[in-house]
């Protein structure tokens, strides 16, 4: 029996981590246990290429940068996510493709088909059962960021055309597959936010 895949997207800052964890809890009090990952990692190796890939004192080629993602996906697919799946299970995992088709693709202008077939390869044709894309106004967002009181990392550092151009990815992308991207408020208080999430999975509930 194949298990069931919910991917968490949207840009840094709207509530992806929060929204897992809160999604996993809702659903335990549903009577579905699932395992919530992150990427890039989950596994040893894609720990270790999500500290190359945010490095901000490295200069990465944007190919490379595609190339780098889809390899710690590829790794996550093998060793822990395939597995699960295989097994029945439920997984919440914070970004999968849909992350490297809006930021790559898009944002750094490679172009989504592109980084679609490098990750058809990675990923050996997993895809999400439903995905959830948080959408956040660009000014609360950036407060959001302000509030962490950390330094941005490589990507956040890109700047906010960067960011423009990864937003118009993902509303693509969406707009192409309404039926498994539904688009939620993350301006939300996190108990109505995951409400919400509960309502776009309802259907795949057991």
């Amino acid at each position: 029996m194949a298990g069931t895949l919910i991917t968490i997207e949207g840009l840094d800052g709207t509530g992806k981590s929060t929204l897992a964890a809160g999604l996993a809890e809702a659903l335990a009090g549903r009577g579905v246990e699932a395992e919530v990952m992150r990427e890039p990692g989950g596994v040893q190796l894609a720990e270790r290429l999500r500290e190359i890939v945010k490095d901000p004192a490295l200069d990465v080629d944007p190919r490379a940068e595609a190339l780098i993602y889809a390899a710690a996906r590829a790794q996550l697919v093998a060793e822990r996510l395939g597995p699960l799946l295989a097994e029945g299970r439920w997984v919440i995992l914070d970004r999968f493709v849909d992350s490297s088709l809006a930021y790559q693709g898009a944002g750094r202008g490679l172009g989504i088909e592109n980084v679609a077939a490098i990750n058809e390869l990675a990923t050996g044709g997993i895809r999400p059962d439903r995905t959830l894309y948080l959408w956040l106004d660009p000014q609360v967002r950036a407060g959001r960021l302000d509030g962490r009181g950390e330094g941005a990392d490589r990507l956040e550092a890109s700047g906010e055309a960067f960011f423009a151009a990864v937003d118009g990815g993902y509303r693509e992308l969406a707009a192409a597959e309404p039926a498994r991207i539904r688009t939620l408020d993350a301006a939300l208080a996190p108990d109505e936010l995951v409400g919400q999430a509960i309502a776009a999975v309802e259907d795949l509930l057991p």
